[in-house]
C-alpha cells in the first residue's frame, strides 16, 4: 500500500510539472484581459496613425481625386492594415511572424505611384494592377530574402536597428515643427512638451497598468491642452459618414502593365530588407528567437497585405516602424495587442465619423510621444551592439563595420542630394538611410569576417537573440 501510495504521488508530481510547463506561456504568447487588449492596441493606433492616412492623401491629391473619394482611400488603407496587422501577429499558416508588429502603407513606393496616377496611361488602375503583381512577387521572394538573416550577426543587426531609430528621429522632431506657417510654433512646443513630460512623469511614479499605457495617457492630456488652446477643429467630423463598407476594386478592374511592375516589386526587395530589421528590432525587445523560417513568415505578410491592398483600392504594405518604438517604451510584449489594434483599425475603417476623431490629434501631441518612442529604438540597437565584442584582433573589424554603416546610414537624413545624380533606378537603394546601413554592414561583414554558410537554423536563432 505505501509502495502505491508512493508511487501515486511521483506521479502526480510529474503531472503537475508537466501542466506548469505547459501553463508556463512566454511573454509574447500571453493573452491578456479583454480591457487590457484595448488600451495597450489603442496606443498601437494612435502612434501610427497619423502616416497611416498620410499616403492615401498624398496618392488621392496626385489623383485629383475628390474629397469624398480620398475619404474611401483612407477607409480602405485602415480596412486593410488592420486585416494585415493580425495576420502579422497572430499568424495564419505560413504568414506572420507572430511578433508584436503593425503593418502600414509604405512611403517608399509613395513617389513612383505618385509618378503612376499622374500619368494617364497609367492611371489609379495601372497602380493598382502593379501593387498587386508586385505583392505576388513578394510573397515568392519571401523565402530567398528570409535566408538572408544568416549574414545578421548582433554586429549586423544593432547597427541596423540603431539606423532606423536614427532615420526616425526626424519624423518625431517634425512632428514637434509643425508644418508651413505654425514651424515653431511656441504653442506647438508646448504641446510637445507636456506630453513628454506626461509620459516621464508617469513611468516614474506609476506602476502596473498606468504605467504601460504612459502614452497612451500622454496623447490623451495633450489632445485636451491642444483643443482647450484651439489647436483642434472638430468641424470636420460632420462631412464624415457613420458608416462605410470596403468594396474591393471600387475604381474599377485593375491594369498590369510590365513598366509599373517592375518598378513597384523593386521598391518591395528593398521594404524587405526594411522589414527584417523591424522583425530583428522587435524579437530583441520581446526576448524571442527567430530563424530563417519566421522571418520568412514575416515578409510573407508584406507580400501578401500589398496583393490585398491592390484589390482593396489601396497600397504596398511595410511592417511600420514607428509602433517598434512603443514595445520598448512600455514593455508590452504580447503579440495579441496588437492583433487587438488590427480589430481597432478595421472598426475604424467602417466607421469613418470615429476615425475623424483619431486623424483631429495634431502632429505636436504625437511628437512628445515620438521622442520617447524613436529614442528608444536607438537605446535597443545601442544594447545589441554594446554586446559585440571589439576587443580581439579578429573581432576589431567590428568598430570598422560599425562605424561606416552608421554614417552611411545617416547620409540620406544628412543630405539627400548626395546620390541625386546616380541613375533613378537606385533611388529606392540609396533614399532608404535603412537600407544603405543594412546593405554595407552586411556586406563589410562577409568582407571582413567571412560567412559560415553551414549555419543551422538554430545556430542563427541563437545569434539574433544573443
Amino acid at each position: 500500500m505505501e509502495m502505491d501510495a508512493a508511487i501515486d504521488g511521483a506521479e502526480r508530481a510529474r503531472m503537475s510539472a508537466d501542466n506548469q510547463r505547459e501553463q508556463a506561456v512566454a511573454p509574447v504568447d500571453e493573452v491578456l484581459p479583454a480591457n487590457k487588449l484595448f488600451f495597450f492596441g489603442l496606443q498601437h493606433v494612435l502612434v501610427m496613425y497619423a502616416g497611416a492616412i498620410a499616403v492615401p492623401i498624398l496618392i488621392g491629391g496626385a489623383a485629383k481625386l475628390s474629397m469624398e473619394e480620398i475619404g474611401f482611400l483612407i477607409s480602405a488603407d485602415l480596412f486593410v492594415c488592420g486585416v494585415a496587422s493580425i495576420i502579422q501577429s497572430v499568424g495564419i499558416w505560413k504568414f506572420g511572424i507572430r511578433l508584436p508588429l503593425m503593418m502600414g502603407c509604405t512611403f517608399a513606393a509613395v513617389p513612383p505611384m505618385m509618378v503612376m496616377v499622374s500619368n494617364p496611361e497609367t492611371g489609379l488602375l495601372g497602380m493598382f494592377g502593379a501593387i498587386i503583381a508586385a505583392g505576388l512577387i513578394t510573397m515568392l521572394l519571401a523565402p530567398l530574402v528570409g535566408r538572408l538573416i544568416k549574414l545578421f550577426p548582433p554586429v549586423v543587426t544593432g547597427t541596423v536597428i540603431t539606423v532606423t531609430g536614427l532615420n526616425l528621429i526626424p519624423v518625431g522632431v517634425n512632428w514637434v515643427a509643425g508644418r508651413g506657417q505654425a514651424v515653431g510654433d511656441p504653442v506647438n512646443l508646448l504641446i510637445s512638451l507636456i506630453v513628454l513630460l506626461s509620459i516621464i512623469t508617469i513611468t516614474k511614479y506609476a506602476s502596473g497598468f498606468l504605467r504601460n499605457v504612459a502614452v497612451l495617457i500622454g496623447i490623451g492630456i495633450g489632445f485636451a491642452v491642444a483643443a482647450i488652446l484651439g489647436k483642434v477643429d472638430f468641424s470636420r467630423m460632420s462631412n464624415a459618414h457613420w458608416f462605410e463598407f470596403i468594396a474591393p476594386m471600387h475604381f474599377g478592374v485593375p491594369q498590369f502593365d510590365i513598366g509599373p511592375i517592375i518598378a513597384l516589386s523593386v521598391i518591395m526587395i528593398v521594404v524587405m530588407v526594411e522589414t527584417t530589421g523591424m522583425m530583428l528590432a522587435v524579437a530583441e525587445m520581446v526576448g524571442k528567437k527567430v530563424n530563417a523560417k519566421d522571418i520568412t513568415r514575416g515578409l510573407r505578410v508584406d507580400g501578401l497585405a500589398t496583393f490585398i491592398g491592390g484589390i482593396f483600392n489601396t497600397f504596398p504594405y511595410v511592417t511600420y516602424s514607428q509602433n517598434v518604438g512603443l514595445v520598448g517604451v512600455t514593455g508590452i510584449k504580447s503579440r495579441w495587442v496588437c492583433a487587438a489594434a488590427g480589430l481597432i483599425m478595421i472598426v475604424l475603417a467602417l466607421l469613418p465619423k470615429l476615425s475623424i476623431v483619431f486623424a483631429l490629434i495634431p502632429q505636436s501631441v504625437l511628437g512628445g510621444a515620438g521622442i520617447v518612442m524613436f529614442g528608444m529604438v536607438v537605446a535597443t540597437g545601442i544594447k545589441v551592439l554594446a554586446d559585440v565584442n571589439y576587443s580581439k584582433e579578429s573581432s576589431r573589424h567590428n568598430l570598422f563595420i560599425v562605424a561606416v554603416s552608421m554614417v552611411m546610414g545617416m547620409i540620406p537624413m544628412v543630405n539627400p542630394g548626395v546620390f541625386s545624380r546616380l541613375p533613378q533606378w537606385l533611388s529606392p537603394f540609396t533614399h532608404s538611410g535603412i537600407v544603405l546601413a543594412a546593405l554595407t554592414a552586411l556586406l563589410l561583414n562577409l568582407y571582413l569576417n567571412g560567412y559560415d554558410g553551414k549555419l543551422s537554423d538554430d545556430a542563427i536563432a541563437q545569434r539574433v537573440g544573443s
